[in-house]
């Protein structure tokens, strides 16, 4: 993965969009700071599932800047956040929709036996574990909280 980012990364300078390469020197800064981190633990460079939680962070911090972007009056920067999510996205896999959210947090649910909101925490550590990058975590928290509250 990380070299499917950097591949892209030189296309983009080639091509001279700025846009592009800027939002790719992003992820790469973010994944040596990642890198950076591990080897301080004495642990390897970061794995292809690491990254896909750095780009689902980016992704979920930019729906956020949009968010303000376009409370604060300035619909310009959220329209260039919102060119910045669809250049991320396109290094994850594809993404569940609710449907598909909704039912595979129910499996989970039943698969691991949680009773309860006190096994919530163990259900999404189940779910990041298994669809890091393909599942909107704030969506399946919610479906989550409905079927064990």
């Amino acid at each position: 993965m990380r070299e499917q980012i950097n591949q892209a990364l030189k296309q983009a300078m080639k091509d001279k969009d700025k846009l592009r390469t800027g939002t790719l020197r992003l992820v790469n800064a973010a994944i040596t700071d990642r890198d950076i981190a591990a080897r301080g633990k004495g642990e390897a460079g970061v794995s292809d599932d690491e990254i896909l939680e750095i780009l689902s962070r980016m992704i979920k911090q930019r729906r956020d800047s949009i968010i303000a972007f376009n409370d604060g009056g300035r619909p310009e920067l959220a329209v260039q956040e919102q060119e910045e999510i669809e250049i991320v996205t396109e290094f994850l896999p594809q993404q569940l929709d609710e449907d598909e959210i909704r039912d595979i947090c129910a499996s989970v649910i039943e698969e691991i036996g949680a009773q309860g909101l006190k096994d919530m925490g163990r259900t999404m550590g189940e779910l990041k574990q298994r669809y890091t990058g393909q599942m909107d975590f704030g969506k399946a928290s919610r479906f989550v909280k409905e079927a064990l509250g």
